[in-house]
């Protein structure tokens, strides 16, 4: 497999970055759910030395994709389908852009207003933590990863459908061995 795409395959640097970010996004989206629910101040720093890091990796992953497909490789064409599923395919992969590169801004905006980064990475006994919800980009924060976790489940159902009923082969193009012809 080339680290470059063909015309009916992503290359590897696409597969692997798509890949490593869907199970760092459930990792992501996991504990950060968890976090939210959480009233005891150390547990949740511990939830949050986790998800924030996952996070940070997950924007510095798109936009090194961004610039993957911008300045180095080619995206493959697309598979036979409705003009429909086009668009809406496209307009899903977008609004993975936007809401991954908002809801990140929104996080680090939400670190920095609170002044909690230092209280969580700082070694010491975490006892009490801002009330997050006191902050602006808390609120969008909440809404965008609930509007990821949707597309997630759109972007699933997606592949689910080309995979069982159409069967062209869509998921192989994404996947880490040649695609059989």
């Amino acid at each position: 497999m080339s680290l470059k795409s063909a015309p009916d395959q992503y290359g590897m640097v696409a597969v692997a970055i798509h890949w490593f970010s869907a199970l760092l996004m459930v990792a992501l989206i996991g504990s950060g759910f968890r976090a939210a629910e959480m009233e005891d101040a150390a547990a949740k720093a511990a939830v949050l030395r986790v998800h924030i890091p996952i996070g940070v990796t997950i924007l510095l992953l798109t936009l090194t994709r961004l610039g993957w497909w911008l300045f180095v490789d080619n995206k493959p064409a697309s598979v036979p389908m409705p003009s429909w599923q086009h668009v809406a395919s496209r307009v899903v992969h977008i609004l993975f852009y936007v809401l991954i590169l908002g809801t990140a801004a929104s996080g680090i905006g939400t670190m920095i207003l609170s002044g909690a980064g230092p209280i969580i990475f700082g070694g010491e006994l975490v006892t009490t933590l801002p009330d997050f919800f006191d902050y602006p980009p808390r609120r969008s924060h909440e809404i965008g990863a609930g509007a990821i976790v949707a597309l997630l489940v759109l972007h699933a159902g997606a592949v689910l459908y080309h995979q069982l009923f159409k069967q062209d082969q869509l998921l192989q193009r994404m996947w880490f061995e040649e695609r059989q012809r």
